[in-house]
């Protein structure tokens, strides 16, 4: 613990305690990120395999199919895909708005992502000016003694903040981007699947049931 504090203490002294709040800053956002790639692996983002199989087999008639690949689905928009099958022909809206709940769920956390990657950059900066202000100070006191290596000094220790402050907020930007992007294609998924399900083909269910049973005792 004595060490871990000391390390926090040169932290401090060399870049001040912008870069300490920085760092402070980047420990929560790499939790969060963790936690959000866990979310999604346990909701079953991304695997919708069966649930498509699912959409298909109920697009073509086969009933009894479609529930037995439902049942198989993982994917947390399998329970909206189970009451469009229960609900039959009608509107969209509900079920539309029961997915988007389900969708927000799952993006809570990423506000704050897009916080940090936006904030991140603007603490690296404030901490800039403020050592900038200091290397400035020690250069007035310093009057006619001027040495060079004191103004170098404090703006390399100045700039170190604002590196820091980059460094937080790329990564953040990037994996905020892939979180979003999966979600604008999970939404898709769910939009697609309802309005399928909602408006299959106009195909005769009673001759597609017995043909598709007929198909799996032949083989």
């Amino acid at each position: 613990m004595t060490a871990v504090i000391d390390l926090f203490r040169r932290i401090e002294e060399l870049g001040g305690p912008v870069v300490l709040i920085l760092i402070g800053l980047s420990i929560v956002t790499l939790t969060v990120m963790l936690y959000k790639s866990w979310q999604f692996a346990v909701a079953g983002v991304g695997r919708h395999r069966e649930l498509k199989a699912a959409v298909a087999a109920w697009d073509q008639g086969s009933r009894g199919d479609a529930r037995s690949h439902l049942e198989r689905s993982s994917s947390y928009l399998a329970p909206v895909v189970e009451m469009s099958m229960e609900r039959g022909d009608g509107s969209a809206s509900r079920l539309e708005a029961e997915a988007e709940a389900r969708s927000r769920k799952l993006e809570r956390g990423l506000r704050f992502l897009d916080s940090v990657a936006q904030i991140a950059p603007l603490l690296g900066l404030f901490g800039t000016v403020l050592g900038m202000i200091q290397a400035f100070q020690a250069l007035q006191e310093a009057g006619a003694q001027v040495d060079p290596s004191i103004l170098a000094g404090g703006i390399w220790v100045a700039l170190l903040t604002t590196a820091v402050g980059l460094a937080v907020a790329m990564p953040t930007a990037l994996v905020l981007s892939w979180f979003e992007g999966r979600m604008d294609n999970e939404r898709m998924i769910a939009e697609t699947a309802i309005q399928t399900i909602l408006s299959p083909r106009d195909i005769d269910v009673t001759a597609a049931e017995p043909a598709s049973g007929q198909a799996y005792a032949e083989a």
